[in-house]
């Protein structure tokens, strides 16, 4: 697999509006971008972090897979995004390796990226993402 860098983490949260605050107040980083990801039902806040971003999450359906999770498991990390290059083809390479996807194509993601996403069971436990930029 080639990735590049950590896209981002994505943090579940209850509010946008109560969490922004922290980041920007207490630890001094600049809220960049609010996108509604309509089809995730989330609604996102992004913050740079040197290569990585930190991305927020909100449900804006209790029905939805964020809003799943905060009820299940309150809100905290939520997954770990890895950037790569030709997501079809990791995506192929990754199910010939036995690892189960939740997405079997790419699909739009917040701020434009091709998107998918790797089931927790094959990953050691952890919701990983791989995002790709085709703009750059």
């Amino acid at each position: 697999m080639s990735i590049s860098h950590i896209e981002h983490i994505g943090i579940a949260v209850k509010s946008l509006e109560e969490s922004i605050p922290f980041y920007e107040k207490v630890l001094g980083l600049k809220c960049y971008n609010i996108e509604e990801v309509k089809d995730q039902k989330v609604k996102t806040a992004f913050f740079l972090v040197g290569q990585t971003k930190i991305e927020l999450l909100e449900s804006t359906d209790p029905e939805g897979p964020i809003g799943k999770f905060i009820e299940k498991k309150g809100e905290g990390i939520h997954h770990i995004a890895f950037a790569v290059k030709d997501i079809e083809e990791q995506l192929k390479r990754m199910e010939e390796q036995g690892v189960t996807l939740i997405d079997k194509a790419p699909r739009k993601g917040a701020e434009g990226l091709d998107i998918a996403f790797l089931h927790p069971k094959s990953t050691l436990g952890v919701l990983t993402e791989l995002c790709e930029d085709k703009n750059k």
